[in-house]
């Protein structure tokens, strides 16, 4: 299976070396290879991709539920040998928290997750106090 490429618009590159790729859902869909899995952080059902995807209910501006941790695991996990996207509407806030959490899961120390995301993807990702302080309280 052909990789995220390195370097490529919104491709997170994890310690461990995992590729995840963020972008927001009211942009086109990036050139490229497809996902092989999709994470969607969305109030409302996302829009139909023809690739195996989950859908975390997660309100703009505002945290996900308790299903949080479960999601953001299988997408670390699957990053290991699929090309996964993590996508809410802008690409920023819940993508970069979402993100943030990953890199946590990878080993990145909580309270060093947001500013490794900030440099690594988006300098704007996590755009809200409770979504920095959810990264600092994020355990997986």
């Amino acid at each position: 299976m052909e990789s995220w490429e390195p370097g490529a618009p919104g491709v997170l590159r994890l310690p461990s070396g995992r590729l995840v790729r963020g972008r927001g859902l009211r942009r086109p869909l990036p050139s490229g290879p497809e996902p092989t899995y999709g994470l969607y952080l969305l109030g409302k059902p996302p829009p139909q991709v023809p690739w195996p995807y989950a859908w975390l209910k997660w309100p703009d501006f505002w945290l996900p539920g308790p299903d949080a941790a479960t999601a953001l695991r299988t997408a670390w996990d699957r990053a290991a040998s699929d090309r996964v996207e993590l996508a809410c509407g802008g690409g920023r806030g819940r993508t970069g928290t979402a993100l943030a959490c990953l890199a946590v899961l990878d080993g990145v120390p909580a309270y060093e997750a947001v500013a490794f995301v900030r440099r690594e993807y988006d300098h704007r990702a996590v755009e809200t106090p409770w979504q920095k302080r959810y990264v600092r309280r994020f355990s997986g």
